[in-house]
């Protein structure tokens, strides 16, 4: 489904990305860990154009789409919740939702989807009419991830979803994301808490100074000596 080919990406004469190869398989959750600065949050932006690649090619459902415009490639099918939640703080929470689906002229598939993510998401319907800036981080986090829901993605991004949020809440975070996960839409996750992270995933890397140092199953990650010193904490 998606695939990078020595990806090499700059921030002016920093090179933050050097050479990254990786691929996703529909169906799939796949993680990147590793610390902080290491490239993770780049690698998403380069994906996702956000960032221009200096060389290297992306592709995406067999179309290439290095350095293509965003909104071309959200068009295509691939959605990111960013680092941060970034919701329009002053909207509502259905106005949030509502933007999500701006591609979307088929009111009642807009209606439709609506009512999915209030399912999936049931505080947000009690929080419909509310400001986004006023829900708290875990409920700012669920309307991040219904917002970009409402685009109908076929591979989600999510940019470290537990950052700041408390552990019942992280844990509640990742059950939603292997719900949605199970009804169909790939996930790419880069994230922090390696351990959760893995715990999901089918497969991951670990990236180090803009370099990927391991590829595996999440499975032999988890028990990996090196992988558990330097991020499960062992």
């Amino acid at each position: 489904m998606l695939t990078l080919q020595d990806i090499v990406t700059h921030y002016g004469n920093i090179c933050a990305l050097r050479g990254i190869s990786l691929e996703v398989k529909q169906g799939e959750i796949v993680t990147i860990i590793g610390g902080n600065g290491a490239g993770k949050t780049t690698t998403l932006k380069t994906i996702c154009g956000l960032v221009s690649a200096t060389s290297g090619k992306i592709h995406f459902l067999d179309e290439d789409i290095t350095n293509k415009p965003t909104s071309d490639i959200v068009g295509a099918g691939m959605v990111m919740v960013p680092e941060g939640r970034r919701v329009f703080p002053r909207m509502s929470v259905l106005e949030n939702l509502q933007l999500g689906a701006y591609l979307n002229k088929n009111r009642s598939e807009v209606k439709s989807d609506l009512e999915k993510i209030f399912d999936l998401f049931p505080i947000l319907k009690d929080r419909r009419k509310q400001t986004a800036g006023t829900l708290s981080g875990g409920e700012q986090q669920m309307l991040a991830i219904g917002r970009a829901l409402m685009a109908r993605p076929k591979l989600l991004l999510l940019d470290e979803p537990s950052m700041g949020l408390a552990p019942k809440i992280v844990a509640n975070i990742f059950n939603i994301i292997l719900e949605i996960n199970r009804t169909g839409t790939t996930i790419l996750l880069v994230e922090q808490n390696a351990r959760m992270a893995l715990s999901i995933a089918s497969k991951g890397f670990v990236i180090e100074t803009g370099d990927i140092v391991l590829e595996d199953t999440a499975e032999n990650l988890l028990r990996n000596e090196e992988v558990k010193k330097a991020y499960l904490g062992e």
